[in-house]
């Protein structure tokens, strides 16, 4: 039988300025190359309450248990439904694009009735709306998504944890696309949960969740906790309500395994808490008040630079995520084969669209380590040059002067 050898991997150094993955930060990787440490040896937990303090930080909270759930942003998402939600129990789910109904599919796993607020993919939900819609359903746990990359809307959620604590409903906000690039301020807006990712605006690799809990719903996760046999003491006490049906994503064990009581539950996955820690330590060195304004920045620079060139943009502006914009593909050219031009003469990426969008728009990011005045300006350039190329008319340098002019009326970091 004749074996394949395969050579080192060696990946082209492709901008990735589409709606995530992005490009890791090099004070990332780096980080992520240090020596592997036992898990329960003093130096690692030494940098697991570092980076609990860190993340504290970045989610804008004082809550106690802020910490990593180890697996891509979905883990961090499936764990908060699974912890939170009980077979049966009644889960409310505002839906205004495809990571809406993505927490649908996995409630439904867990045997949740789900009752939903449908907004139109492209809009976002009033404070009124979900106030009507936990009235009219009763729910006992509200979950919604910040900021949706598949519409590039950001979801207001200022006032949504007063609206829950005001019915005894528990609240979950999956901030994936966001932490790190918009102000994810979990103690002002006053809600339970909050997960995000490191791959999109915190700018590391994807594989480790950030996740932060009230005291609130902590005592609610604890009264499911069910500790494994292998690790039960004689003086360990379960829950009185129902056991948490998954084993890795239980936050009640994996909360156990954070605190004082390093209660073993799984080996940490060294490198990414090493990622997770520069990540968040780039972030707070930077300043969260200069993050935001640099996210915006690049934001409102490719918005104009895209307008420039003729192109409509999608959704409103006073929604508009400030680290991924969404683009009317010009109906005169094919949008695969000018992203497939953009990969293949620029080694840059911009993203295509889901269900009602596929086809019809092109997503383009400018988050993390990529919200630079610089590669916004050069996915620009190469997004005129294939464009004019593929027959779509304007102004050459239109989109690029644009972009410039507005970084020079900007006051904030470029």
């Amino acid at each position: 039988m004749t074996q394949t050898f395969y050579g080192q991997i060696n990946p082209p150094a492709r901008l990735l300025m589409g709606p995530g993955p992005v490009n890791a930060h090099p004070r990332v990787l780096r980080a992520m190359a240090a020596d592997m440490l036992g898990q329960f040896d003093p130096e690692m937990t030494g940098y697991m309450n570092q980076t609990m303090d860190l993340y504290r930080q970045v989610f804008m909270t004082a809550n106690r248990w802020t910490f990593l759930v180890d697996g891509t942003a979905r883990a961090g998402i499936e764990a908060a439904l699974v912890s939170l939600v009980e077979p049966g129990m009644k889960l409310l789910v505002v839906r205004a694009g495809r990571f809406g109904l993505l927490l649908s599919e996995i409630a439904a796993r867990i045997g949740a009735e789900i009752v939903t607020l449908d907004i139109p993919w492209g809009e976002v939900a009033t404070p009124e709306q979900i106030e009507d819609a936990i009235i009219t359903h009763r729910p006992h746990v509200l979950a919604c998504i910040h900021g949706d990359t598949s519409t590039t809307m950001a979801q207001p959620l200022d006032g949504v944890g007063a609206l829950c604590r005001k019915y005894d409903v528990l609240s979950y906000v999956d901030a994936t696309a966001t932490l790190g690039g918009m102000a994810v301020a979990t103690d002002r807006w006053g809600v339970d949960v909050v997960s995000g990712g490191l791959q999109k605006c915190m700018g590391g690799p994807p594989g480790s969740a950030p996740i932060t809990v009230s005291d609130r719903a902590a005592a609610h996760i604890f009264s499911r906790r069910h500790v494994e046999a292998g690790i039960r003491g004689s003086d360990t006490t379960d829950g009185a309500r129902a056991r948490i049906p998954s084993n890795y994503l239980d936050l009640a064990m994996i909360m156990d395994y954070w605190s004082e009581k390093r209660l073993n539950h799984h080996t940490e996955a060294t490198s990414m808490l090493y990622a997770a820690r520069e990540a968040a330590r780039i972030m707070v060195e930077e300043g969260l008040e200069n993050r935001f304004a640099r996210h915006a920045s690049a934001s409102r620079a490719m918005c104009a630079g895209l307008r420039a060139m003729g192109l409509e943009l999608f959704g409103s502006d006073a929604h508009r995520m400030t680290n991924v914009t969404g683009v009317y593909i010009p109906a005169s050219v094919d949008g695969e084969r000018v992203r497939g031009r953009m990969r293949e003469d620029f080694e840059i990426e911009i993203g295509t669209a889901f269900g009602p969008l596929q086809g019809k728009v092109w997503r383009i990011g400018a988050m993390g380590y990529n919200a630079e005045k610089s590669k916004v300006l050069l996915t620009l350039g190469a997004l005129e040059a294939v464009l004019r190329q593929e027959g779509h008319a304007f102004t050459a340098g239109a989109g690029v002067d644009a972009a410039l002019a507005a970084y020079s009326a900007m006051t904030v970091p470029a």
